[in-house]
């Protein structure tokens, strides 16, 4: 009997445990270390921080549902691996042994790279849902006197999709509000232009994006970095195509939601040469460590390089579907090996958003997500704000029925009406 543990409880941690359960049957031990009790359905936490869901509306008590496909769940999160020991260290001092490691854990959020970022200091984060909740309660107060907004993300932030979200739902919320008026919005962020998105732009994403902010009257700053957070006021300093200062901007906001840079977590980042220099998991072609032949990973704490290189640093993102597809390549992979049979699964790294726009939305496909591409795709439509209500609903079902199916492949792919191009 081989021990398996997965080190993450988020999307690609419970979707891993399940389909490893599925694949492997009975006869094999698979745990789960989560650093919560709570299972988060992060792409919804915009709308938590508008008051559009409650917190209890897209968060799951994971551990019983885990129980009953015999997955066993810690919540305590992880101290410290000893990949040379085939262990962890929890953080209660618990040491859990493995035969095989994989890493889900998602990232560390960098506030601390920027002065005055962050719930800690001046702005909101819609990157967990505690942080959301928080922006929720401030938001409350905002609309009783508004004023300006400034949402975006800072140089070296590889996940652009949620800002994008949260400005044009603010927008919306705004207007319905009936005090839009009352509220300057302003855009920024460290790519190059809009709709960049850390792809290199996906189909006319640049002129779709843009045309929206022009809609809603919402200004932007790009090829830009924060240099600094004051209370109510930000520095960003606009950069030209080489990379060197332009000019200056001090942003006045009364709110103001900045996604951060993301690094590995510290328990994975500081495990030795298991890791690039930011403590992203290095893998090769099979989602496999090239050190530590038993760990494997996937999600948003892999290593993968940029798309292109940028004026601003920028990250490629980790979208839900690649995650789905490096998930089962793994799981393919840990079974071949435990039935004697050659590692050879490869993940399709394929990028799938949906973005909800408040009263409607953007599909953007990139297959594959690195140029050059056999597809580039970009629509906006209400029907993309109603699916991705749906997504959210089928996906908290998964997890609470313990299904093992790829939700991006076998339902938004068919909803996309692009099966064919898998």
């Amino acid at each position: 009997m081989a021990k398996i543990v997965v080190l993450g409880g988020g999307i690609g941690g419970t979707s891993m445990a399940y389909e490893l359960r599925a694949a492997l049957g009975k006869e094999h031990s698979i745990s789960v270390v989560g650093d919560t009790p709570l299972f988060s359905f992060t792409p919804s936490n915009p709308w938590v921080a508008v008051g559009w869901r409650k917190p209890s509306d897209i968060q799951v008590n994971i551990g019983q549902y885990l129980a009953k496909k015999g997955i066993a769940f810690n919540p305590v999160g992880a101290q410290e691996l000893k990949p040379a020991e085939n262990a962890i260290i929890l953080r209660d001092g618990h040491r859990m042994e493995y035969d095989y490691l994989v890493i889900t854990t998602g990232p560390r959020l960098a506030f601390d790279e920027i002065p005055g970022l962050g719930p800690d200091g001046h702005t909101h984060s819609v990157c967990t849902t505690p942080h959301a909740l928080e922006g929720w309660m401030a938001y409350q107060e905002f609309v009783k006197n508004p004023g300006p907004i400034v949402v975006g993300a800072a140089q070296g932030a590889s996940c652009f999709g949620p800002a994008y979200e949260f400005i044009m739902i603010l927008d919306a919320d705004l207007r319905k509000r009936k005090i839009r008026d009352k509220v300057p919005m302003t855009y920024v962020s460290s790519e190059p232009y809009v709709g960049h998105m850390g792809l290199g732009g996906v189909g006319d994403s640049k002129g779709l994006l843009e045309g929206e902010f022009r809609q809603r009257h919402i200004k932007w700053v790009v090829n830009s970095k924060i240099t600094e957070v004051r209370d109510g006021e930000m520095a960003v300093q606009e950069m030209d195509a080489d990379g060197k200062p332009l000019r200056e901007h001090t942003l006045p906001f009364k709110y103001s939601m900045i996604l951060p840079a993301f690094t590995g977590v510290d328990a994975v980042r500081t495990a030795p040469e298991m890791c690039n220099p930011r403590g992203f998991v290095l893998i090769d072609k099979h989602q496999r460590n090239p050190k530590y032949a038993n760990v494997y990973s996937a999600g948003v704490c892999v290593a993968i390089p940029p798309v292109e290189p940028t004026p601003v640093p920028t990250g490629a993102p980790k979208t839900g579907f690649m995650i789905e597809s490096m998930v089962t390549a793994i799981v393919d992979n840990i079974k071949a090996e435990l039935t004697g049979k050659p590692v050879e699964a490869v993940a399709t790294w394929n990028a799938i958003c949906l973005a909800d726009m408040g009263d409607t939305g953007a599909a953007f496909v990139a297959l594959p997500q690195i140029p050059p591409r056999n597809v580039t795709w970009a629509k906006v439509g209400k029907w993309v704000h109603l699916a991705k209500i749906a997504f959210e609903k089928y996906f908290l079902f998964k997890v609470k029925s313990g299904n093992n199916e790829p939700v991006y492949e076998k339902y938004v792919l068919k909803a996309l009406g692009i099966m064919r191009l898998k």
